[in-house]
């Protein structure tokens, strides 16, 4: 026995003396990132009739999975139809500008070079070329109505107390509390999404909007991925988006939200939950959406007070601009 108790606790001190694997890095100027960051991105394309948009999203170490939907890309042209998905997983050669994706069966092969992607049959002829396509949201930049409360707008108002500013955007950053709390409003809010080719899950430019503190919209670089609850535009183990509008990242991002707060009676008990509609660039992804109880990690529980918009810090450089309320 003694020897085993020895032995464990010389295992575990060797354990404890093992270095800690690095963090994800995290890319947050466009000029400034890696080999494989101007080969992702979204493209379009035609053939027979027929429109595809594909997605592809880099891994890290120059692997990268291509996403082709029929009919365009997400929120322009696709139907929402999954069975129509198709993944493939492509390679950039070490030096090399251009990525190489090739379908299981080798009938097609597809070299993907940032601005286009060409597509070859298994002899090497020119099937098909889609084009590189650099959305926008619609709403970015939308002005404040007169009366709405401007929580931040990069030019001196900034109603975050003890927040911080990343001056060479002029952008707030993660893990701040309005000083303003609300009821019922609408919402607008424009975010940028850090590049972490190496990170998955919640470690991938995670952050989330926390309407009164209490419910979360996540921020999370999703782009290309399936679109669940917990990923960008999910209600946090409430509702997945209806589509995933995640654009990649180093994108700026909006959220345009309707929200209508619980509602209590006059001995405090609840008779209503709270509701929310969600626009992700310009696309409806909640519509009157239904929240029985305050999220996940939600700084607040839920309670008949107004209260406030936090931005979550997650440990990832997320950053946000052109922020303001409209009391309903």
């Amino acid at each position: 026995m003694r020897l085993l108790l020895t032995a464990l606790l010389i295992a575990s001190a060797l354990h404890a003396q093992q270095p800690a694997a690095p963090k994800p890095k995290a890319y947050t100027d466009p000029a400034h990132t890696d080999e494989d960051f101007p080969i992702q991105g979204e493209y379009v394309g035609e053939i027979d009739g027929k429109t595809y948009g594909v997605q592809i999203w880099a891994q890290g170490g120059g692997k990268f999975e291509a996403v082709s939907r029929i009919g365009g890309l997400p929120g322009a042209g696709w139907d929402g139809d999954k069975a129509t998905i198709t993944r493939v997983i492509g390679k950039r050669a070490e030096g090399a500008k251009s990525a190489a994706f090739e379908s299981p069966d080798g009938s097609i092969k597809a070299e993907v070079n940032g601005a286009s992607i060409l597509v070859n049959n298994a002899e090497g002829v020119k099937i098909m070329e889609l084009n590189r396509m650099n959305r926008t949201s619609p709403t970015l930049g939308a002005m404040p109505p007169e009366n709405a409360v401007v929580l931040f707008d990069g030019k001196g108002v900034n109603r975050f107390p003890k927040s911080r500013v990343d001056e060479s955007m002029g952008a707030l950053m993660e893990g701040v509390t309005s000083e303003d709390t609300f009821g019922d409003c609408s919402l607008h809010v424009e975010f940028f999404l850090p590049y972490m080719p190496d990170a998955r899950g919640q470690g991938r430019g995670n952050s989330g909007l926390y309407l009164q503190g209490r419910y979360e919209v996540q921020m999370l670089d999703s782009f290309a991925l399936e679109g669940k609850d917990n990923e960008c535009g999910g209600l946090y183990r409430i509702a997945a988006p209806k589509v995933n509008m995640c654009l990649p990242p180093l994108t700026w991002q909006t959220y345009d939200v309707d929200f209508i707060a619980a509602k209590y009676d006059a001995a405090g008990k609840k008779t209503a939950n709270a509701r929310i509609t969600v626009k992700h660039n310009g696309v409806i992804i909640h519509e009157n959406q239904e929240l029985p109880g305050d999220t996940t990690s939600a700084p607040n529980k839920e309670a008949n007070t107004p209260g406030p918009i936090y931005l979550q810090n997650h440990g990832n450089p997320v950053r946000y601009r052109n922020i303001w309320v409209l009391k309903k």
